[in-house]
């Protein structure tokens, strides 16, 4: 398994985490189809998407992935006033991954990262490991340090959104 940004990050902060491969199939990137690939409930399995705020400016939100991203919660958690999703092209300029592939960790710039509190409730969650076809299994502890000690700033405790 080739190591990524994510993989590589948690190594160096000695995190542990299991990396999960499986196979794409570029017509259907959902959460839905990963869940089923790497044999997780779709709750367990959390997608990473990406948002701009009035206020605070670019943030990323873990959710799981049959749940669909509460614009106003995220707004009032974050301090803003609005938070609208971010269009499509402009997810790789600014994380460094592309749709299907972002992770909370590793990315180019440093962002807020807002964690649904759900996650609290499994022993690990799965996220994108930075690239199509690759997990990070993670306990939800671990993902909370893995993003303090490399963004400065991870919602805590988690939050509904």
């Amino acid at each position: 398994m080739k190591k990524t940004n994510a993989a590589r990050t948690l190594d160096s902060l000695k995190i542990d985490y299991k990396l999960c491969e499986y196979e794409v199939d570029e017509s259907d990137l959902s959460a839905e189809s990963v869940a089923r690939k790497v044999k997780l409930p779709l709750a367990q399995v959390f997608k990473t998407l990406v948002a701009r705020g009035d206020k605070m400016g670019v943030l990323l939100a873990c959710i799981p992935g049959g749940m669909e991203l509460d614009l106003k919660a995220v707004a009032e958690i974050s301090g803003n006033k609005r938070v609208e999703m971010v269009p499509l092209k402009e997810v790789q300029p600014l994380t460094g991954y592309v749709r299907g592939g972002v992770s909370p960790i590793g990315t180019k710039k440093r962002y807020p990262v807002y964690l649904d509190e759900s996650a609290m409730t499994f022993p690990f969650i799965s996220v994108s490991a930075g690239v199509r076809g690759s997990q990070i299994f993670i306990g939800p502890g671990d993902l909370a340090k893995a993003v303090q000690a490399t963004r400065g700033k991870i919602s805590h405790p988690p939050v509904s959104l």
